[in-house]
């Protein structure tokens, strides 16, 4: 479904300030696979997931989706294949639209569009039983404006919005990260749940390493710009975060310099 072959990115190339952000990164996701991203700061995860949306375009590489070359393409030709969650509650919704003005939006993301009604009845129906798999009590506050919703309220209405239209590639950025330790692991278990319900290929990059080992069916780790560690389903569930940490100093380690330099 998703498959990024020999991508290579580079900031600031040919000045005091260079950095390899990824290091020809081979990546491939199969239909319905859900893969967790770790590493420390500047370890080139978020730069993975701007790729995939075409936030970024890769120095060298591609990136294909369902078979489609989709390299060139800009983020909003891409949008209506790829649903996106970002870290910042504020960042996924229109404030000064009502709940049900906002999932109209997303409800119609890559559909032929024409003349009628924004919010019909039909949609508002949907749109309850929708929000009543949050269990928020939003589906009775459709006509609220979305700028009067907690954060956590808030990503949990963008993390639905996104997977509106089961878009082929999900990319989660660190989408709890700026929740209270609550709404966090609210919003982590509707990502779960979201997820299973609709089979969504699923990309997500957290620094809660309990978290990924709990979300997924596969676990990555990133350092300096690679991927330094491949978890698979059943190794993953046999780790716990202790292991995670000597597993990354193990192999920190013993990557030298001319191993990182390539």
């Amino acid at each position: 479904m998703l498959k990024i072959d020999n991508v290579q990115k580079t900031f600031f190339a040919g000045t005091v300030n260079e950095r390899v952000a990824l290091a020809k990164i081979d990546l491939e996701l199969a239909a319905g696979e859900f893969i967790t991203v770790i590493g420390s700061n500047g370890a080139g995860k978020s730069t993975l997931l701007n790729m995939v949306s075409g936030k970024l375009r890769p120095d060298t590489g591609s990136v294909l989706i369902d078979g489609k070359d989709v390299t060139k393409l800009a983020d909003y030709q891409r949008a209506r294949f790829i649903g996106r969650v970002f870290q910042d509650p504020m960042a996924g919704s229109a404030p000064q639209l009502s709940i049900e003005q906002n999932m109209s939006i997303a409800y119609e993301r890559g559909k032929r569009r024409g003349l009628g009604w924004g919010v019909s009845g039909k949609k508002r129906e949907l749109f309850r039983e929708e929000l009543k798999s949050l269990e928020l009590g939003l589906e009775n506050r459709l006509k609220a404006k979305v700028g009067l919703l907690s954060g956590g309220q808030r990503q949990a209405l963008s993390l639905l919005m996104a997977t509106f239209s089961e878009p082929k590639i999900l990319l989660l950025d660190e989408h709890t990260a700026a929740l209270d330790p609550q709404r966090a692991a609210l919003v982590s278990r509707l990502t779960g749940e979201i997820v299973a319900r609709h089979n969504l290929t699923t990309l997500m990059v957290t620094h809660n390493m309990q978290q990924a080992l709990d979300l997924g069916t596969r676990l990555i780790m990133m350092h300096e710009g690679r991927i330094i560690l491949d978890l698979d389903s059943e190794q993953k569930a046999a780790m716990t975060v202790p292991d995670l940490l000597h597993e990354f100093e193990k192999i920190k380690g013993g990557l030298d310099d001319r191993t990182l330099l390539q």
